[in-house]
Formats: C-alpha cells, structure tokens, sequence
C-alpha cells in the first residue's frame, strides 16, 4: 500500500499539477492540505475520474485538507480536532480507509513568534498530541500525515543557525514533535533515512529550490502496530521543479501486508 501527504498549495489553482502526479504516481491513499477552496468548490470530478474517492474540509482562502482513496471508500471518523476554539480552520479530517485511521492535518505556522499565533499553534499541537494520544490507546492501526510545519532536528533545514527563533523550529515546538513521537509513532522517512538530508517545501523566492535550501516540514507517522509494515518512505522531489508547482513536494510511503 502507497500512501502520501502533500500539501497542493491551492488545489484548483494547481490542478494540472496534482492531477498529473496522482496519473504518475498512483498513491493508494493521498492526505492533501492547503486546499484554499471552500468546500462547494473541491474539484470532486475530476480527481473521482482519475479514479479516487475524495472526502474533504473547505474553508475559503485558506488552509483546507483532504483525503483520497483509490482502494476503497472512505468512512469520515473525525472532522476538525475535539474542543478546537476555532473550528472556521480547516485543519484536521480522519477517516477510516482500507482497515486503517488516516488523519491529514495541516498545523498552523505559528509566526511572527512570540505572539498569538505562535501562541495558537502551540495550543493546536497540544490538542492534536490529545487525540493522538486518544488513538493510541484505542489500538488502531493509523496514519498522522500532512504539513506539520515543523523541522524535527537539524538534518531537515538547509541551515539551521538561521532558523533558531522561527516558529517551524522553536525549541517548543520541536519538543511538541518530539512529545508527539514518544507515544510510539514513527517517523517514516526519518526511521528509514536516519542520516539524510531530505526536504519536502522549498521557497518560491531566493532561487531556494535550485540551491536545495530546503525544509523538511510534511511528515507521515504510523502507530506501532503499522510501524514494523514501513518497507520504502521518499519524496517526490521532481514534482516541485514542474510548472506552477506548489512549493511543497509529495512525500510518500510503502507499506507491505500487516
């Protein structure tokens, strides 16, 4: 089983793109964030014609997820984390897909830190290590994925002295991370890659994709009972070099039979 997260960065401004990597790729599973649509305006047609179901939160201008299936149907289980203050932001959706929970998240940013978006995203991590934790005990076997808008370690920012005091790399918001992984969820392209420098969102501006000054910022992370299935994890690094790509690259993952 394949499964990806990718964050779109517009989904009907970048529809050629996403619909010319899901043709290549065939991903079994797919979490899709930044949408900016709302939710009258998902393009269920033409993703449905290259053979997915499609299961999504809208929310107009801004942030948005999805999940697509080309496996079998998708069985919504949760929309938007429990007791979040602000329930307008589309930011969480789970559902339960060929014997598995798949929850797609896109984390806030958090900056300019300090200040009350930092102040949010910290607030939402908690709830979502909350639910995480909620899930642990219920013993399902699931999938987190999607933009955490975090770099866990050096290794996944292009230069990490100059990061220091961002909200994608706060000291808190790196421990948020950490805390979330101690539950017993693996980091994928991490567990296999332990070593390398791998990035997943590269700037628009400064040349950053061509110079590689890259982020690793969209992570997917399995419960224990899913971990030992992680046969191959990577991202589909080419995508972003494609006309009007989003700045983010797919990051994907192979699970052999549990």
């Amino acid at each position: 089983m394949r499964i990806a997260t990718y964050n779109v960065n517009g989904i009907n401004g970048r529809l050629p793109v996403l619909l010319r990597w899901l043709e290549e790729s065939r991903p079994d599973i797919v979490c899709l964030q930044e949408l900016k649509a709302p939710q009258d305006r998902f393009p269920a047609d033409a993703i449905a014609a290259m053979g997915y179901a499609a299961l999504w939160h809208g929310q107009k201008s801004w942030n948005g997820v999805a999940l697509l299936s080309r496996i079998g149907s998708i069985h919504e289980t949760q929309r938007g984390l429990p007791d979040d203050p602000d329930p307008g932001q589309s930011r969480y959706l789970e559902a339960a897909i060929a014997g598995l929970i798949v929850g797609c998240l896109y984390l806030p940013n958090g900056n300019p830190r300090p200040g009350p978006k930092f102040d949010y995203k910290r607030a939402w991590f908690a709830r979502l290590e909350a639910h995480a934790a909620a899930r642990r005990a219920a013993g399902v076997p699931m999938v987190l994925a999607g933009d955490f808008n975090v770099m866990p370690g050096d290794l996944d920012v292009y230069r990490p002295d100059r990061w220091r005091e961002d909200a994608l790399f706060a000291p808190e918001i790196r421990a948020a991370y950490a805390a979330l992984c101690a539950q017993g969820w693996t980091d994928s392209v991490r567990h296999l890659h332990p070593e390398a420098r791998i990035y997943t969102f590269w700037d628009y501006f400064r040349n950053a994709f061509a110079r590689d000054a890259g982020l690793r910022i969209d992570h997917i992370l399995l419960s224990p009972d899913l971990a030992p299935c992680l046969r191959e994890a990577g991202v589909d690094r080419a995508v972003r070099g494609w006309e009007k790509s989003s700045d983010h690259a797919p990051v994907w993952i192979s699970l052999a039979d549990g």
